[in-house]
């Protein structure tokens, strides 16, 4: 697995990513600058990769689960219900590919604003 840190506004955190086509792609494309959104408790931005929906895509994930949504081109991190989620379920808006995980609390991402600036890089 390697290592990636995604700094969000005030928010850093390293997550690892697993070893899929999607994941090698987005490595691919590191370091990249991107700028937030939200929706729920979930951030997702840009990551200007193109990839197709994996065998193993699901809808609901774990929180803090590193996913990429294919229709949206970025990375969307999941730490909360979601308006799409029954109960306290991660839900995302369609299928993604599971990338990675966050390492530490993914609940630091609700500080994290629509247009805050976002970096990610290969943890050296």
């Amino acid at each position: 697995m390697t290592r990636i840190r995604i700094v969000a506004g005030s928010v850093t955190l390293e997550a690892e990513l697993e070893d899929t086509p999607t994941a090698r792609a987005i490595l691919d494309a590191l370091p990249c600058e991107s700028s937030a959104s939200t929706w729920g408790d979930e951030v997702y931005f840009e990551v200007g990769v193109d990839a197709k929906l994996e065998p193993d895509a699901r809808q609901v994930v774990d929180p803090g689960t590193v996913c990429y949504w294919v229709q949206g081109k970025s990375l969307a991190i999941p730490f909360g219900p979601t308006p799409v989620s029954q109960g306290d379920e991660c839900r995302l808006v369609t299928r993604v590919n599971v990338v990675g995980r966050t390492l530490g609390d993914p609940t630091l991402l609700r500080s994290v604003r629509d247009g805050d600036a976002i970096r990610v890089e290969v943890e050296r």
